[in-house]
């Protein structure tokens, strides 16, 4: 069989995850899963027999690690040649078992090293050890080979030197891309397809990044820029998400059947699943393809590029994604700690996600304390923790420059929520003295967000290299004491493009409903999301100071009745997580999603109520 003339008659079926089917398996991910073409030949060949089982026309061979440098920090080094040919062998005997026509690709995956100019690997180094695995390959009787999960435009093409050096196989050479369509070097689509295709590769590629809808995307833009390419495709089964200790991938066999049409009729020749597919995924992708014809209307072939309108970049946080499917969010807020230490912070975020919530919401320098920067926790709780966060991001106190200084810096370290607001004044806090100017208020900010930053370009108009795609929530009152002054507000930060809303702390479910006709009577329904604020009660001391002193706060009398009746702090606060539960199940008809605020760092009482919520 020859590849390409294949892929000019017809598209092929990939298979889907290698590493995933023998994690369920019970292998660890600390483990040299290429080591087991040698160690337990018996799992791979099954999962390899599955796929053909299921419709795969195309396999990969059990080798994406299989090189000099990787293979070395297990030990392994010597056994290179070894396990790239068992590889290869134990794909071909599933192969000829099955009695069918199923292409065998030897799979080549990143050194695991960065090579110059971002590292110290030399290029005529990387060369060689990509060549080493080539040779492997291509003498152990693989079909094609295959660079995959690629990030580094440098390495790639070191790779495909190689294997046009070392052999004469068909050669697909794949990147993968972050949530903001760009690889983690920056470069986008269309750079990469031209890039990869001048390199000498065969056919372009796209793999692992997001879930179909990204790749899809991604693939147009590459088709754009190379229309008479050849392309690979195979999306992981959408975001990962940790579940009790397991990494879990949301997207069903059904989905990917979909998008299997989908990507044929945007010009993709080969198609699969990688992270969190299964022969299952690739079972309903066959059933698709072959129960649809082709589409050539709505293949994208030597159009030209200014006839092709792409996608804007979709939301890319997990939050944009459920706020956005109209399932009900949980925001919890955390204060950032007052010294270096951060382990009471994350032990309580940890507590926190593992009771169900979706994001933890970073305050910064709350009532104008001084504290550790709030980007930094966000950065330290989504790394260790493994939760989305929220940065909260004052005007107050942040001149022009800084204000976008700060956002390009908080976009680098992958933070994509923000929240923004005015800021504390420092005239209640610890630096009294403390400049308190500002050039920009939460409006205008949101503004700049919203159709600056996220539209490329900065305030004075000069290009930033790439757009943001911050998610940014404002703030909103639901009991305020001038209602015309808040809804006038609210239109402004809606017009400015705020994409959703988080509220002051409420108490009475009826506060939104009037709230919301108030403002759907002068300026149309409100079509932002809203969460909640929910600012569990502790104490009958702490109702009262907070319905007498805090200005905007109204705690009903039941309410305040029945944690009186309570009598001791915790009795009190089993009554407060009552009350807010209560609270959260009767606002569900019109909240998006709650934002809870704990009192005195008690995250237990957050955890009962999360846990509660979402029985």
């Amino acid at each position: 069989m020859n590849l390409l003339e294949t892929l000019s008659e017809k598209i092929l079926l990939a298979d889907g995850a290698m590493g995933t089917m023998l994690h369920g398996r019970g292998v660890g991910f600390d483990k040299c899963f290429d080591e087991l073409n040698l160690t337990n030949p018996a799992a791979v060949a099954d999962i390899h027999r599955e796929y053909i089982e299921a419709g795969a026309q195309l396999i990969i061979t059990n080798t994406f690690g299989a090189n000099r440098f990787k293979l070395g920090k297990h030990g392994l080094r010597d056994e290179l040649t070894s396990i790239n040919r068992a590889g290869v062998e134990l794909a071909r005997k599933a192969v000829a078992a099955s009695f069918k026509d199923v292409f065998v690709a030897g799979d080549i995956g990143p050194l695991g090293v960065r090579i110059a100019p971002y590292g110290r690997v030399k290029p005529e180094e990387a060369r060689a050890a990509f060549a080493e695995q080539v040779r492997a390959l291509s003498d152990a009787g693989a079909d094609l080979l295959v660079i995959e999960t690629m990030s580094d435009l440098y390495e790639i093409q070191e790779a495909i030197k190689a294997a046009k050096q070392t052999c004469s196989l068909p050669v697909v050479a794949s990147v993968t891309f972050t949530r903001d369509d760009r690889t983690l070097l920056g470069d986008d689509p269309a750079r990469v397809a031209r890039t990869v295709h001048e390199a000498g590769a065969d056919v372009i590629g796209v793999n692992c990044s997001g879930g179909p809808s990204q790749l899809l995307r991604i693939l147009k833009q590459m088709k754009q820029a190379v229309p008479a390419g050849k392309f690979w495709v195979k999306p992981n089964a959408g975001w990962p998400e940790q579940v009790s200790g397991r990494i879990m991938y949301p997207a069903d066999a059904d989905y990917f059947g979909d998008y299997a049409v989908s990507f044929r009729e945007a010009g993709a020749n080969i198609v699969g699943g990688c992270c969190g597919t299964t022969p299952q995924h690739i079972s309903m992708m066959k059933k698709a393809l072959e129960s649809t014809q082709p589409d050539s209307n709505s293949v994208i072939l030597s159009m030209p590029v200014d006839e092709v309108a792409l996608e804007p970049v979709e939301q890319s946080t997990q939050l944009a994604q459920k706020l956005a499917a109209g399932k009900f969010s949980i925001c919890v807020e955390m204060d950032p700690p007052r010294g270096l230490s951060t382990h009471k912070l994350l032990a309580g975020a940890s507590l926190l996600y593992d009771s169900g919530a979706d994001v933890i919401n970073v305050a910064d320098s709350p009532m104008a304390r001084m504290r550790m920067s709030a980007w930094a926790v966000c950065d330290l709780v989504q790394r260790k923790i493994g939760v989305e966060t929220t940065l909260h991001f004052p005007t107050r106190g942040r001149n022009l420059l800084r204000v976008q200084g700060d956002l390009l810096a908080a976009h680098a370290i992958g933070l994509r929520n923000v929240f923004v607001v005015m800021g504390d004044p420092t005239s209640i806090g610890d630096y009294p003295e403390a400049t308190d100017n500002y050039d920009l208020v939460p409006s205008g900010l949101i503004k700049l967000i919203k159709q600056g930053f996220n539209m490329g370009v900065d305030h004075s108009g000069t290009s930033i290299g790439q757009p943001t795609t911050f998610f940014v929530g404002a703030a909103l009152n639901l009991c305020p004491q001038d209602v015309d002054a808040e809804i006038k507000n609210l239109h402004r930060k809606v017009k400015a493009g705020a994409d959703f809303f988080l509220t002051q702390p409420t108490y009475r479910a009826d506060d939104g409903p009037k709230l919301l006709e108030a403002y759907e009577a002068r300026h149309g329904k409100l079509d932002r999301p809203i969460l909640a604020g929910i600012l569990p009660l502790v104490s009958a001391k702490h109702a009262s100071f907070l319905h007498n002193e805090v200005p905007g706060i109204f705690i009903p009398d039941e309410a305040r009745r029945r944690i009186e009746s309570a009598g001791d702090s915790e009795n009190g606060a089993k009554v407060g997580v009552d009350l807010a539960v209560e609270l959260i199940r009767n606002i569900k008809s019109w909240a998006a999603g709650i934002y809870i605020m704990p009192q005195f760092h008690r995250y237990d009482m957050v955890s009962d109520i999360i846990m509660a919520v979402k029985e």
